[in-house]
């Protein structure tokens, strides 16, 4: 029989294998000694030697090697501090946790982590510093722990009885006490809490807040936000500092107000983030060159590092667009006022010079800290309109001292932008327009203009500049890059492309005109639309992080986001460090805070990726919410997706996108061809591929998951070669046919 020193040792080497079990195996007990060791370990454990913590035993204070935790804090280096869920008071403060950074390009990584978050952690034999008792490598990102719960209010008209309908499927229904309602009205979407509930029953809940009706496109965003974690109200702190900042004076700032500098943006924007003016440059040794000016709204000179407004900044990565509101990245004081470059109005901006050949080749560019006046605040579809010929009161003394010089300097961009090759892909945007009660008025493509392209190259340019000012001068760079497809997602891209007999070299770097030429080639046939998607599915996400890889889909070797501070905090770094490197003011980049990119990069690389996502789901639901009242219409649209389960159909007028169940299409065996993205019938070869053109019958909707269900009206194709592939699948994944009702027989096709 071990002593009770050499089982302490075992526990404390082999916390993974310390329960009752592993001990008597390791000492190699066995028989009637088992009881001995009972014996033992229960007195360990009543000496407060053991404790007992889910049939595992650990020494006091020790961690499990897998646990749970919630991020807490950041270290001083700005790395993650977690505390562990379950940890019992009686041993006094939780410990803190080191959360280690996971390595890049992994295959499965972890998600990016952010205060707040809960992770499930593995122990590192690490040593965690003067800040962290412990060390750990995430496993997994859980799901946030809800406050409250979020809910559609049904309301029993005779008896008054309330129930909340869960957004998230996932949660039970819950009983909401009537004298709690707060005027919440049937149909309301709300947030209630949970004020007690019973194993035999369900829980019973308050509302905590009144959204309103879920027709309405606040409650459908609200949904989103909700569901992605996304903050909406400014702690006080944050809102302090931005009532209490003054407007910024000239100082030693350059004195740009001369200069007729434009903003041009959407006709419903209400910041202004970005303004520009070109003139041609007059140096004999530049003939036919162009001088570009872009200022940029000086958001550092508000927004210090490590104040409340920095840090719910940081928090929230970007600003969150929905069709009839923005949630800002910074407060409306800040982002709609003090640095909105306002028309006719006094702005501080970090602007950047450059000067460009006859054929859009840079040759040199500057970087100041300025003082400048907007023009005029013009729309794209007005600005276009004025080159197109039709001017109005504000255009027409705009059209030849300041529209036509950018539009001459953009088409000198434009002969660059060719020469680089960027990846051209042309998949329209699904733009949703409201009527006045927040509710769907129509869906459209909106057109894109020369004018939108303008702006788009000429921040190119200087989000270029940025990143090559940086480099010159070894300063901290946060990098947007964007990383070639790998080479699974390329031998995918392969297989497609080969039943459309079109070739993808199987050997060296694949250029973005390697693509853009395959692309040329369907152009204008039925098929553009279907390798345009594939295309995209098989790049690779932008990202935010220190280490430069380039940006594959612009071409460019080099790039950082430094034009949109308003809405981007990637962008305000990048000023920041800008003011530190060239010696601009003394609210640049502190000292040391490069150790920090790292971290910060997968911040808010994840926090874009998640108000993507809500946008996306907020255009979803509300989308679906407005077909609730055509069910059993038909519609055209186009396979946009193929799986094992079914088809996915974008409607061709709305941009609408809904589901086709496998177990629905036909009467044949349909299986899927994963290199064809297909479905193909075993015995009869119909084919329904992406890209086809189909006829769809909505069967039915769902606006909390922001989704549709179709039934297929059209029939497939036979296409040989697809079937030729299916035929060559040792191992066909079959999917199951629907079992019929009781009564009726079910008929095999015959097999020839």
């Amino acid at each position: 029989m071990p002593s009770r020193e050499e089982i302490l040792a075992f526990i404390k080497k082999n916390p993974s294998k310390a329960n009752k079990r592993d001990v008597a195996r390791h000492f190699k007990i066995t028989g009637a000694a088992r009881i001995e060791l009972k014996r033992i370990l229960k007195d360990l454990m009543a000496d407060g030697l053991v404790e007992k913590r889910q049939k595992q035993m650990l020494l006091p204070g020790e961690l499990p090697p897998v646990f749970v935790a919630t991020i807490r804090a950041a270290s001083s280096e700005g790395e993650l501090l977690a505390e562990p869920q379950n940890w019992d008071d009686a041993l006094g403060t939780p410990p803190k946790v080191l959360i280690l950074p996971e390595k890049r390009n992994k295959s499965q990584g972890v998600p990016a982590l952010a205060i707040g978050d809960r992770v499930l952690l593995r122990l590192a034999d690490v040593d965690p510093g003067a800040e962290a008792q412990f060390c750990a490598r995430p496993i997994k990102k859980l799901q946030r722990q809800q406050d409250e719960v979020l809910g559609v209010l049904s309301i029993d008209p005779l008896s008054k009885e309330a129930i909340l309908s869960p957004v998230d499927r996932k949660q039970r229904e819950l009983n909401v006490d009537p004298r709690y309602l707060e005027g919440a009205k049937d149909s309301d979407l709300v947030a209630v809490e949970v004020v007690k509930a019973g194993r035999m029953r369900y829980p019973q809940a308050r509302v905590t807040k009144v959204i309103g009706s879920m027709k309405s496109e606040k409650a459908v965003s609200e949904i989103a936000l909700y569901t992605q974690n996304i903050p909406t109200e400014f702690p006080e702190a944050a809102l302090a500092q931005a009532e209490a900042a003054a407007p910024v004076s000239q100082g030693k700032r350059e004195d740009w107000r001369h200069l007729p500098l434009l903003t041009i943006d959407p006709a419903d924007a209400k910041d202004h983030d970005d303004a520009v003016y070109a003139e041609a440059d007059t140096a004999e040794d530049n003939p036919g060159g162009h001088i570009i000016y872009v200022a940029i709204a000086d958001v550092a000179a508000y927004v210090t590092p490590g104040s409340p407004l920095d840090k719910e900044a940081l928090k929230r990565g970007n600003s969150v667009y929905f069709p009839d509101r923005v949630i800002p990245m910074l407060p409306e004081r800040i982002s709609n006022n003090l640095c909105s470059l306002r028309e006719l109005e006094d702005r501080p901006s970090m602007a950047v010079r450059m000067i460009f050949t006859a054929e859009g080749q840079k040759l040199s560019h500057s970087f100041h800290r300025v003082i400048m006046r907007s023009a005029a605040k013009l729309s794209y579809q007005q600005a276009q309109k004025a080159i197109d010929g039709v001017v109005d009161d504000k255009t027409g003394p705009l059209l030849e001292p300041v529209l036509k010089p950018l539009w001459q300097a953009y088409d000198a961009l434009k002969r660059g932008r060719d020469k680089r090759a960027p990846l051209e892909l042309d998949l329209p945007e699904r733009k949703i327009k409201l009527k006045d009660d927040g509710t769907v008025d129509s869906v459209f493509v909106p057109e894109r203009l020369d004018a939108h392209k303008l702006i788009e190259e000429f921040m190119i340019q200087a989000n270029v500049a940025a990143a090559e000012q940086l480099e010159a001068k070894r300063a901290p760079v946060l990098y947007r890059v964007h990383d070639a497809s790998t080479p699974e997602k390329l031998a995918s891209l392969r297989d497609f492309l080969s039943t459309m007999s079109i070739k993808l070299p199987t050997i060296g770097g694949l250029r973005p005109s390697v693509f853009n030429h395959i692309l040329a080639k369907v152009a204008e046939t039925p098929s553009a639309q279907l390798v345009n998607e594939v295309v995209l599915r098989s790049q690779a996400q932008a990202e935010y992080t220190p280490q430069n890889i380039g940006h594959f889909g612009l071409n460019l070797r080099r790039y950082a986001h430094f034009t949109s501070p308003i809405r981007r905090y990637a962008d305000l770094l990048i000023h920041r460090s800008l003011i530190r490197s060239l010696g601009l003011g003394k609210d640049g980049l502190p000292d040391g805070f490069e150790d920090k990119l790292d971290v910060i990069g997968g911040e808010i690389s994840a926090a874009e990726r998640r108000a993507m996502l809500a946008e996306r789901e907020t255009i979803d639901r509300l989308i679906a919410l407005w077909l609730c009242d055509k069910l059993g219409a038909t519609f055209k649209g186009r396979i946009a997706g193929v799986t094992k389960a079914g088809l996915f159909v974008r409607l061709s007028e709305s941009g609408a996108d809904g589901f086709v169940p496998a177990s629905t299409i036909g009467t044949d065996f349909y299986e899927y061809v994963e290199t064809a993205h297909a479905l193909t019938a075993v015995h009869s070869g119909e084919t329904f591929q992406l890209g086809d053109s189909v006829e769809v019958r909505l069967v039915e909707a769902a606006p909390f998951a922001g989704s549709l269900r179709f039934e297929l009206l059209s029939k497939g194709q036979i296409r040989k070669d697809v079937h030729a592939h299916l035929r060559g699948n040792r191992k066909p994944e079959r999917r199951r046919r629907p079992s019929k009702p009781h009564g009726l027989k079910r008929t095999k096709p015959k097999r020839r």
